[in-house]
């Protein structure tokens, strides 16, 4: 399953080979980590300050949702929901020509299979109410 995706997605960096075995795939791991950061002494102190900052800020009330947004006019709206939608537009993955073919192909079938059906169906209760009503 990884090879599949593997190919599908090009390497990054080239020359950088993939490794084979489970104790290199764990060094490249532990390599791409900082190493020890719970332990050092440097990072409990971090983490003190900011904590004490956090201690610091708990005063003050949150800010409403009037301050921090100012109302925008009627046209930048309509200018901000047409870029909302190019960028949504943007990440459709579309369908191939052949795909289209083939999907078009298929809605037609369907189609005309329901259609066969209705017009049989109809058919039938309309001949059988012709024999009961006569």
């Amino acid at each position: 399953m990884s090879e599949g995706r593997e190919q599908d997605q090009p390497e990054e960096r080239e020359g950088a080979s993939r490794p084979v075995t489970a104790a290199a795939r764990r060094e490249r791991r532990g390599s791409a980590r900082p190493a020890g950061r719970k332990d050092s002494v440097e990072a409990k102190k971090a983490a003190e300050a900011d904590s004490d900052a956090e201690e610091a800020k708990k005063g003050r009330p949150t800010r409403s949702r009037a301050d921090s947004e100012k109302r925008v006019g009627f046209f930048a709206r309509i200018v901000r929901y047409i870029r909302e939608v190019v960028s949504e537009l943007r990440k459709v993955i579309w369908p191939t020509r052949k795909q289209m073919i083939t999907y078009t192909g298929v809605v037609l079938v369907f189609v005309a299979f329901m259609v066969a059906l209705v017009f049989g169906l109809d058919t039938a209760f309309a001949w059988g109410m012709f024999r009961v009503f006569g």
